[in-house]
């Protein structure tokens, strides 16, 4: 059975690739980042507490709320990379943060392969959004585990925040 996630509290969407859930090894994978513009980033591996933010599209005003929320919250997150992730092309997602003042996070997109997509089961299979990515937060170790994982239920609402970001710090002070 397929996670699946509501549009609009209407359409069901369902998930697609290989589901990462808590215990699980991290997927080492490969996005790019919009700065500096087109350079590889890691998501997953050992060594490094990272919060991953995967988002549908920073040009909505959920995703903006989102981002510019994490952004803010970075500073308090000692030795937490955060990185937000989505389909925006690099060029796009530049623009975006610099309009909105981004500086304490790794904006990322995985418009090239999906690979962060299908690796962690967030891409979103069908319905209007099908191609982009789910809203889904993970926190992943030092021992390249994932720890926490939160599917928002509906696409278009934000995130538990304090419950996220006290699982980066959880996983931080490890």
């Amino acid at each position: 059975m397929s996670t699946t996630v509501t549009f609009k509290n209407d359409t069901v969407c369902h998930l697609a690739g290989n589901e990462v859930n808590v215990g699980d090894k991290a997927p080492v994978v490969t996005v790019v980042n919009c700065n500096p513009m087109l350079q590889d980033e890691q998501v997953g591996g050992e060594g490094k507490v990272q919060l991953v933010v995967a988002v549908p599209s920073l040009d909505t005003p959920t995703c903006d709320a989102e981002t510019r929320r994490f952004n803010t919250e970075a500073a308090s997150l000692d030795g937490v990379e955060v990185v937000t992730v989505s389909m925006d092309l690099p060029f796009a997602a530049a623009r975006w943060c610099g309009a909105a003042g981004i500086d304490s996070i790794k904006v990322c997109s995985d418009f090239r392969n999906k690979d962060f997509a299908n690796a962690y089961g967030v891409l979103l299979a069908d319905g209007p959004l099908a191609g982009l990515l789910a809203r889904v937060i993970f926190v992943i170790g030092k021992d390249g585990k994932v720890s926490y994982k939160q599917v928002v239920p509906e696409i278009t609402a934000e995130p538990n925040y304090e419950e996220a970001l006290a699982a980066a710090k959880e996983a931080a002070a490890k």
